[in-house]
């Protein structure tokens, strides 16, 4: 175990209550969306899931891990979906248990795009062009190469912002709050914002209108579908995962920032947030509404105290809300750990993604016994 080195004071704002449109947050900490492969092989959520959220349901806000919307969307094996009635009543049984230990959950949607393989999702991925993912990837039959996914056509592009909105109000009606819609980190979304996987020509890409045009469709329909106030949004600006690449991301942030703001979701969510970062102060000031700011960690932060310190320096910087993911992993009371300045658990890398069961998923053990 590794001892923290810092304690907050009482007014820290980490701890202070924040409002989240029509949510009462009891504080900051956010615990962000994590990708963990507990689902069963059909994507239906099961006790393992409904357990390790109960566990971490102090957070101000969980966002619950990426979920597929359609079937050609699954990107690893094991990952949840929000497309059938079986997952969906998967997922209820997850808003139950967090919201009986009192929580507040989002359920991020999550479109894989040319991240996907026949093997684990039974179809051809779709992505906005005939780019393939420059690096192998897990599958139902371990890693291999990835296929090169098929160029969506007009009425791929029509049905997939449907099955956005279908799949918000799915999680809508399992118990969630609302929904976070996933333009980062190189799924779909983001393959149609940047131009080295969107080499379209119609207008859905070209200019920086055109591959913004998708992720504010998609957050248009869902907004429709559920109301803005149970939207929020993750982008990953000048992020280089799984191959994107975005030359030009001070004219294309600020053009997606301002269409999305007309549309007023509840808020947005920037991954690997830092005010040294370039753009995170842009970022700031180009967005009228609630963001939730992500921050990259280094090993000596993450161990020290879990990012509650970067933490409160981005609430000084202007983030309204602090997004933590590995800290929430290790320590299922992480808020109670970081307000005091208690010990926190040793993270066990091994069993972050690909593996299953409970194992480095729900028995990192609570200062005090979980009741769940």
């Amino acid at each position: 175990m590794t001892q923290t080195r810092q304690t907050f004071a009482a007014g820290s704002r980490l701890f202070s209550p924040a409002r989240l449109g029509r949510l009462d947050l009891p504080n900051r900490l956010v615990m962000a969306p994590l990708t963990r492969n507990r689902a069963g092989a059909d994507g239906v959520p099961g006790e393992l899931m409904a357990t390790h959220y109960a566990q971490r349901a102090t957070a101000g806000l969980i966002i619950a891990e990426a979920t597929t919307p359609n079937a050609v969307g699954q990107t690893y094996p094991h990952i949840p979906g929000i497309h059938t009635a079986a997952q969906a009543a998967g997922w209820q049984r997850v808003t139950r248990a967090v919201r009986d230990a009192g929580g507040r959950m989002f359920l991020q949607l999550q479109h894989g795009g040319r991240i996907g393989h026949p093997d684990t999702s039974g179809h051809v991925p779709l992505a906005p062009s005939a780019v393939p993912l420059p690096e192998p990837l897990h599958t139902s039959a371990g890693l291999q190469d990835p296929v090169t996914p098929r160029a969506m056509t007009e009425e791929d592009i029509r049905s997939t912002i449907a099955d956005f909105a279908r799949a918000a109000r799915n999680a809508v009606a399992a118990g969630f709050e609302g929904v976070e819609v996933h333009a980062a980190n190189g799924l779909l979304l983001h393959q149609f914002l940047a131009p080295n996987t969107n080499l379209r020509t119609d207008a859905w890409g070209g200019s920086v209108e055109g591959r913004i045009r998708f992720a504010v469709e998609v957050v248009r329909a869902v907004g429709e579908a559920v109301g803005p106030e149970r939207v929020g949004v993750r982008i990953s600006p000048g992020v280089e995962v799984n191959g994107i690449e975005e030359p030009d991301l001070e004219e294309l942030y600020p053009a997606l920032l301002a269409a999305l703001a007309e549309l007023e979701p509840v808020y947005l969510h920037v991954e690997y947030a830092d005010q040294e970062r370039p753009g995170f102060a842009m970022l700031r000031r180009a967005w009228p509404g609630t963001l939730i700011a992500n921050p990259k960690l280094s090993r000596e932060e993450a161990a020290a105290d879990g990012g509650a310190a970067r933490g409160e320096r981005l609430l000084a910087e202007g983030a309204d809300l602090v997004a933590l993911g590995r800290a929430f992993i290790a320590n299922p009371d992480f808020v109670e750990r970081a307000r005091t300045g208690a010990p926190l658990n040793e993270l066990r890398p091994e069993f972050l993604m690909h593996v299953h069961g409970a194992e480095g998923y729900n028995d990192y053990p609570a200062l005090v016994p979980a009741l769940v």
